[in-house]
């Protein structure tokens, strides 16, 4: 019983921690960010490419049907074919997904290398605010010749 309390305990604390709440606004933060690449994807990038290579590049409704119910009449889409409960490779909607996520992780690197850049570029402008400028030589020489006439 005290195993479970002290268990209980730890999870409350873990769960009301800062580290938690940053966590959890990441992943909401992340989750809309998602639905943006989504679409930068989906609306500004696919079409490009659909222009350049001269059609569509949707693999959706590309299939290989391993196994087709017996008596199925209807038509040979994805949509019916999965209905009837054939057994269907469903292989060009998991290369539109597979190219979607390769497309949204190149998207994403370069945001990332981009924002580090940046950050290194705000901190090499703090460190050479914080470096104070060196004095100059004559400065230097005048500072040397007060102190021998202090001597």
């Amino acid at each position: 019983m005290n195993k479970a309390r002290g268990f209980l305990n730890e999870f409350r604390e873990f769960a009301v921690k800062g580290n938690m709440m940053d966590l959890a606004v990441g992943v909401i933060i992340g989750a809309a960010f998602g639905k943006i690449i989504d679409s930068l994807v989906k609306d500004i990038v696919m079409p490009v490419i659909s222009f350049i290579l001269g059609g569509e590049v949707d693999f959706t409704n590309q299939f290989t049907v391993l196994r087709t119910p017996e008596g199925f009449t209807g038509p040979e889409t994805l949509e019916a074919l999965n209905a009837a409960g054939a057994v269907v490779l469903s292989w060009g909607n998991f290369l539109t997904i597979l190219i979607n996520f390769i497309l949204l992780a190149f998207v994403v690197f370069c945001m990332v290398k981009m924002i580090n850049r940046m950050r290194a570029t705000v901190a090499k402008a703090e460190a050479a605010e914080a470096v104070p400028e060196p004095t100059p030589e004559d400065v230097l020489l005048l500072r040397e010749i007060r102190d021998s006439l202090k001597k």
